[in-house]
């Protein structure tokens, strides 16, 4: 047995978003008619502004009017700004294949979008706002995404991805005790970790669909052969570490260091679990396609991140601990969204599953980001240096997305 191919565990290789839009008669703008456009697209072009926002602000050479320090601001933005936009287009382009329910369009795909924007504006110029009115601009917008998405579900009866919609949850919980834990001591503890955690758990779901999903069907095409094993205890026990290590990884900053080597024994024990389910996906067997292995990149960031954390937590090292941060944040989330929404974008534009150089490059991009991020923590007299490079880097790899995918989002469906 082999994983089933994309269109039938998460909906972005198929035709079924097409289908209910041709159904409606859909009139109007090209960008309002399926939910991942506005998103991927205006999630890709603020991941440009955000960081060289924020790399001209930590220079010194600019200021954004925000309550909130560089850093913090960086990271809300880069979760639940970007993070938030990529998770959006995908869940309101996954859903309708899910449940087989007409999608978001029109002026309700506006209005959602309208709730991003505002909440983008809101932080950005949270220093002329008390912070109570900040938070709920800001969480306006993930409560009304979860108000959707669990409609869909529930009136669809798709109960097994109701967990999609708990860990989407923890994300607007993470991001009311991010603004709660800034207001009360100055930094978000607990409210960033959860953040992080909740994202990485939505990959190690997801990503555990749709990775030996698209390796499967791009195999099936091109080289039959060696396939990614079907589920098994592997992956369930892959899963149960991963859960059971993010929840010890989050409640670390508050606990006895006493904990510290069974901390580190679980993340270590979660990534080897995670790193072997991968392996049974044959990653090997996809350097042919980019958009395959773009997608066994971000995930392998995963892993890296467990095993990066666990030596952290064995050591006792807050310095490793950051650079396993950035392995999760950049690697990870990064270049998992990246790869989703190309995939998508093309999927649902009538584009070929297939990608040449560009999109290649953008993905190798948002790598050496991660990595220079990484590394820049073990190498404090080129810290700054590496921050640049990383951010050049992001940078580059978001504007190649928006210069690349841009006109198919923006344009009908099917090639120009």
């Amino acid at each position: 047995m082999v994983y089933p191919g994309p269109t039938e565990r998460i909906g972005l290789g198929g035709d079924t978003m097409t289908m209910h839009v041709r159904c409606l008669g859909l009139r109007g703008r090209a960008v309002v008619s399926q939910g991942f456009r506005p998103f991927f697209l205006a999630g890709a072009v603020y991941a440009v502004v955000l960081v060289a926002v924020w790399l001209t602000w930590v220079l010194g050479t600019a200021t954004v009017p925000s309550g909130l320090p560089p850093i913090a601001w960086h990271a809300h933005e880069l979760l639940f700004g970007y993070g938030f936009a990529a998770l959006a287009g995908f869940l309101l382009t996954a859903i309708p294949s899910w449940t087989d329910r007409r999608p978001i369009v029109g002026w309700p795909l506006a209005g959602l979008f309208a709730l991003w924007m505002v909440g983008r504006i809101a932080v950005a110029g949270s220093g002329w706002i008390d912070p109570v009115t900040t938070s709920l601009v800001t969480l306006a917008f993930p409560l009304a995404l979860i108000a959707v998405a669990t409609r869909e579900i529930v009136g669809a009866r798709n109960w097994r991805n109701l967990k999609v919609v708990g860990a989407v949850t923890v994300l607007a919980t993470a991001q009311a005790l991010f603004h709660d834990e800034m207001a009360r001591d100055g930094w978000p503890t607990l409210g960033l970790p959860l953040a992080t955690a909740a994202f990485i758990w939505l990959i190690l779901i997801i990503g555990g669909r749709i990775v030996p999903g698209f390796t499967t069907s791009y195999l099936r095409r091109t080289d039959p052969g060696r396939a990614p094993f079907a589920a098994d205890w592997v992956d369930r026990w892959a899963m149960v570490s991963a859960t059971g290590a993010l929840v010890a990884w989050v409640a670390w900053p508050v606990l006895p260091t006493a904990s510290d080597p069974v901390i580190g024994a679980l993340l270590i024990a979660a990534g080897g679990l995670t790193l072997a389910r991968q392996v049974r996906w044959a990653p090997h067997r996809t350097l042919g396609e980019p958009l395959v292995w773009g997608v066994h990149a971000g995930f392998a960031f995963v892993p890296a991140g467990f095993l990066l954390t666990g030596v952290a937590a064995l050591a006792s090292d807050p310095i490793l601990a950051a650079a396993a941060v950035h392995a999760w944040t950049v690697g990870a989330i990064g270049l998992s969204t990246l790869a989703v929404m190309t995939r998508a974008s093309r999927a649902h534009t009538g584009r070929p599953l297939t990608a040449g150089w560009g999109t290649a490059t953008i993905y190798l991009a948002i790598t050496v980001a991660a990595g220079a991020r990484i590394v820049a923590i073990f190498l404090p007299d080129l810290t700054t240096a590496l921050a640049v490079v990383a951010g050049i880097a992001w940078v580059g790899a978001f504007l190649g997305f928006v210069v690349g995918y841009g006109p198919m989002l923006l344009a009908k469906r099917g090639p120009p």
